[in-house]
């Protein structure tokens, strides 16, 4: 099949969503920062059978990393994203030029408050005010009427709900579900970046998790079962656990037992890599 249409140009973008609108059809938008996986696909997927139009867009946003070697080691697969999407019809992949995004003299920032003050709010400074502000920019410069988003970023995805609610912005916010391997481990682009050794132990990480959510239905303290996880963690290489959180899923309020409807979060660092995951319990 033949790869889709590549927009960098927001005119472009326009023209063609408008004739969309006028034709009174539905626009579906899946935002990614490319180094497409079965995880994106599945948003595609999604996406296909709900709209009548979908657009995908590939940016690596500069103001949601707080490490510039890490935005420097982010991978860009842009050639072979567009030849994955071919077999998806889908009818635009927009790869905005920087100046598409932020032109110059752009000093605006879309923030988002509660949501953002733990987990990955707090490791990564600054991190969700960049992903807020992209959302947006890209809500509003696709036109779309409805947006989807993968459940292993669930922080995320709530304060993209909560944004658009908020912004009375015009869009339905779908989350999907985690795709994983068949180890378990959570699909993200990061992955690409572990060794092989250290891919081997990278499931322990939803190992130790679903163990922590079965003792908790057990009724066992969850100090205890956080220290067993950390300490199993540990012994196969991991070298840093940031958070191992047990939160309610709709506000992220911190729990220590699932009294309500409750998520396991977790981000820790193997071989040099941040991974994250997030489990119901």
């Amino acid at each position: 099949m033949t790869p889709p249409p590549i927009l960098r140009q927001l005119a472009d973008l326009r023209a063609m969503t408008a004739a969309w609108h006028r034709a009174d059809e539905s626009v579906g938008v899946v935002p990614t920062m490319g180094a497409l996986h079965d995880g994106h696909l599945s948003l595609v997927t999604a996406a296909k059978a709900k709209c009548d139009r979908v657009i995908v867009t590939i940016f690596v946003n500069p103001k949601q990393f707080n490490n510039p070697e890490d935005l420097a080691n982010y991978p860009r697969t842009e050639e072979e994203d567009a030849k994955k999407l071919a077999r998806f019809g889908i009818d635009a992949l927009y790869v905005p030029d920087p100046d598409q995004i932020y032109p110059d003299g752009f000093s605006t920032t879309v923030s988002v408050a509660g949501l953002t003050d733990v987990m990955d709010g707090v490791h990564r400074p600054g991190h969700f005010d960049g992903v807020a502000t992209v959302v947006t920019k890209l809500f509003t410069q696709s036109t779309a009427t409805d947006a989807f988003f993968g459940e292993k970023d669930f922080q995320q995805l709530q304060v993209v709900k909560r944004l658009a609610r908020d912004l009375d912005l015009p869009i339905t916010v779908h989350g999907c579900p985690t795709i994983r391997d068949i180890d378990g481990l959570a699909l993200s682009s990061r992955n690409l970046l572990l060794s092989d050794r250290a891919r081997t132990h990278a499931c322990r990480l939803h190992e130790e998790m679903e163990k922590l959510a079965e003792g908790l239905q057990n009724g066992d303290p969850f100090e205890a079962l956080h220290a067993k996880a950390v300490d199993a963690l540990d012994k196969v290489g991991f070298t840093k656990v940031e958070y191992l959180d047990l939160r309610a899923a709709d506000d992220l309020t911190e729990l220590t037992a699932p009294t309500r409807e409750a998520r396991l979060f977790a981000a820790a660092w193997l071989a040099g890599v941040r991974l994250i995951d997030n489990i119901a319990v």
